[in-house]
């Protein structure tokens, strides 16, 4: 055996802390119970659309279909698998590299991208909209309305011309999703337990010297290790690359004295969002009186915030009644205050004030999980702070959902 390969099996096989089994029990899952809920959501959004069937191909919402998850990465941007999902009658899956054991039937798929149907992707678009009119005359029914999400326009186009009512799936897909089960909370309690334990890792190993890259590399790996999926971005920054947020993990080794932030964005076990962000500050240099002003404002805008979030507010008036962040932080700011979350990110947002009308209205409803944000960095300055809370809503407020405590020594 080599000696890289010794090292690797050395790496796993003394791993004494990734698995999340070691820590706590995972809840009680009926998954008979959780994909019926998710399926009759579903349907229930095509009803109320007044569809026929859903055309499926976002790797989400396969997920949340039919709990099919393969290649989901490369579904994303070469998709290949797609889903019939319809009011009445067997679901269908196309071009599934692996069956869902919840689909019915199993069959060939056309070409939905450049890369199987090349400039051919027209005449390919023509068979599979061919597809559909059989599928509906196979289960019966003379209801021409279709929802298909994420698709080329000749596909569009192919449906139109054969007198079909094409109409927007992302909003048949996204809307199921909206109300999460006691089910798919109990998978988003696993699936931060598992962040939070990566996270865990991250503050243990936080020293002079590591490289953002290697801690990023602990969250991602706690998340395979619990079967968990990927991360949506690799945000792990320290130092000066904490101010302005979003940008993604580098080579830069950790001084002391840095503030270092992460957002896990993780897509974790059972395909449950785990959307966590905290800020840290690495020893032995201590906390500069700005870093804990910083840490304190962002801390304030998080707790204000979620004292409003109830079922009935709608979105103005959240964003309305929002903490008020000081001039100074705007340019920086977080694009949102709170964002849905289920599987991925999800509907509803509400932005800052200050950035104008929220670009849409809606209310919050018991049994959405929203992520509570804030950035405080200043134009300028060295440091900025994000933190970052996941909760489901109630009737009369939240229930917390991330348990990762906040910094103590930013906040005396």
């Amino acid at each position: 055996m080599n000696l890289s390969a010794s090292l690797a099996d050395s790496l796993v096989s003394d791993d004494d802390w990734s698995d999340l089994h070691r820590y706590q029990r995972i809840p009680q899952i009926d998954f008979s119970r959780l994909y019926d809920y998710r399926l009759g959501r579903l349907k229930s959004a095509l009803r109320d659309a007044e569809a026929s069937m859903c055309v499926l191909v976002n790797p989400i919402s396969l997920r949340y279909a039919v709990d099919y998850r393969n290649y989901a990465l490369y579904q994303s941007h070469i998709p290949t698998t797609y889903l019939f999902v319809p009011v009445d009658g067997p679901l269908v899956i196309h071009g599934a590299y692996d069956p869902s054991p919840a689909v019915e039937h199993v069959r060939r798929g056309r070409p939905i991208s450049f890369f199987d149907g090349g400039t051919e992707l027209g005449e390919f678009a023509g068979l599979l909209a061919d597809d559909v009119v059989e599928y509906l005359h196979e289960i019966g029914t003379d209801n021409r309305r279709v929802a298909v999400e994420y698709v080329n326009p000749s596909l569009t186009q192919a449906l139109m011309r054969r007198g079909l009512d094409v109409i927007d799936g992302v909003a048949i897909s996204e809307s199921a999703r909206v109300i999460k089960s006691e089910e798919e909370i109990a998978c988003m309690r696993w699936a931060i337990a598992a962040a939070e334990l990566g996270i865990a890792k991250v503050r243990e190993v936080l020293k002079p010297g590591v490289t953002e890259l290697q801690l990023w590399a602990l969250l991602n790996y706690t998340n395979i290790a619990n079967n968990g999926d990927w991360h949506d971005g690799r945000v792990l920054v320290s130092g000066p690359r904490t101010n302005p947020w979003c940008q993604e993990a580098s080579s830069r080794r950790i001084e002391s004295g840095d503030l270092v932030g992460l957002d896990t964005d993780m897509i974790g076990p059972f395909g449950y969002f785990a959307d966590i962000s905290r800020t840290f500050q690495c020893g032995p240099a201590k906390p500069t009186r700005r870093q804990k002003r910083l840490y304190r404002n962002a801390v304030e805008e998080i707790e204000s915030n979620l004292k409003i979030v109830r079922a009935g507010i709608s979105l103005v008036e959240f964003q309305e009644k929002s903490f008020t962040v000081a001039e100074a932080f705007h340019q920086n700011a977080y694009p949102c205050i709170i964002h849905g979350v289920g599987m991925c990110d999800e509907y509803p947002r509400v932005n800052p004030v200050f950035r104008g009308p929220n670009p849409y209205d809606g209310t919050l409803e018991s049994g959405m999980v929203i992520c509570v944000e804030s950035y405080m960095g200043e134009v300028g300055e060295r440091d900025g702070v994000k933190l970052e809370q996941q909760v489901l809503v109630t009737e009369d407020g939240y229930e917390m959902l991330t348990a990762f405590p906040l910094e103590a020594d930013l906040l005396d």
